[in-house]
């Protein structure tokens, strides 16, 4: 460890006291005027990702900013994903200024503003961005719900854990995802194949380190990785594979073109091709059977 310093931790210890890479997200809520009001954010994170009844973000942020007194009042909340464009990066910093009232921070805000399809009381969603999740603050958990908007020098205890507002001036989030937008490039490419060319250029922001400036890395390229199969993975496929269902088998060489699969997904994945297998009337699982139930899974995906 000699070749490290003990460097101390203080608070907003991911921007002081750390290099932590961090998206940069323009969240939208709807102020009291029924205007939309657009924050910069980059403590916003996949939450729920797998075995609940939804997907979610978790978003960390000040309990007298804009954008949580919004949440507390009115629960929803698209998150734009914007590209690294120079412009773009400006007018989110800009847009991530405390102190300012909505009518002031997007009077002159360059970002164009779309309807929501999902209602008349969402906020609105930004065009230039490549991706948009419009989300609801599920504030049954932990009984957020009990926790109103107004007290801007900030609140008294007690605190929840999670969910609402969690100390004197911090509040989390945990915003369920109603719908996923995107651009029509990324969407093929997610749906029909990924090619490094489709990829967004999206920044990684560090965070507000020097009183001075923020900092962030403009995209390039990414680079793909192969994922190896390793020897004798087949066997560990087969082996999971005749656990799934006692009425419908795969045959080896169909096993074969699964050693690919996490073993961690792996379960799941067979389960999905069995359940697609009995739909379509399948016994069998064989090489030919296996390009069926591939295409209907990737029908479903499109859906």
């Amino acid at each position: 460890m000699e070749k490290f310093k003990d460097l101390r931790i203080v608070d907003n210890f991911y921007q002081t006291s750390a290099f932590f890479p961090m998206p940069t997200i323009l969240i939208g809520t709807v102020s009291p005027d029924g205007q939309t009001n657009l924050g910069a954010y980059s403590l916003c994170f996949p939450y729920y990702i797998a075995g609940k009844d939804y997907y979610a973000m978790l978003l960390e942020t000040r309990n007298s900013s804009n954008t949580a007194q919004n949440l507390l009042r009115t629960k929803k909340a698209p998150l734009n994903f914007i590209t690294d464009s120079r412009k773009y990066y400006k007018e989110a910093v800009r847009l991530g200024f405390p102190g300012e009232t909505t009518a002031e921070k997007m009077k002159d805000c360059i970002f164009t503003l779309s309807d929501s399809t999902l209602g008349k009381d969402r906020p609105q969603i930004v065009d230039e961005a490549y991706q948009v999740f419009e989300c609801t603050w599920d504030d049954s958990l932990e009984d957020a719900y009990k926790d109103k908007a107004g007290c801007l020098e900030g609140y008294e205890p007690p605190y929840r854990n999670f969910n609402g507002i969690t100390s004197k001036f911090g509040a989390h989030f945990i915003l369920k995802i109603d719908k996923i937008w995107m651009k029509e490039k990324q969407y093929d490419a997610i749906v029909n194949g990924v090619k490094a060319s489709a990829f967004p250029a999206v920044p990684v922001d560090y965070g507000y380190r020097d009183s001075t400036n923020f900092w962030y890395t403009k995209f390039k390229r990414p680079i793909a990785e192969k994922i190896q199969a390793k020897e004798g993975d087949v066997i560990s496929v087969i082996y999971a594979a005749e656990r799934i269902d006692p009425n419908v088998k795969f045959t080896k060489e169909a096993c074969a073109k699964l050693t690919k699969i996490p073993r961690i997904f792996l379960k799941a994945a067979l389960t999905q091709m069995v359940n697609i297998a009995k739909q379509e009337g399948i016994t069998l699982i064989d090489e030919q059977a296996l390009g069926v139930i591939n295409d209907k899974r990737r029908s479903e995906k499109k859906k």
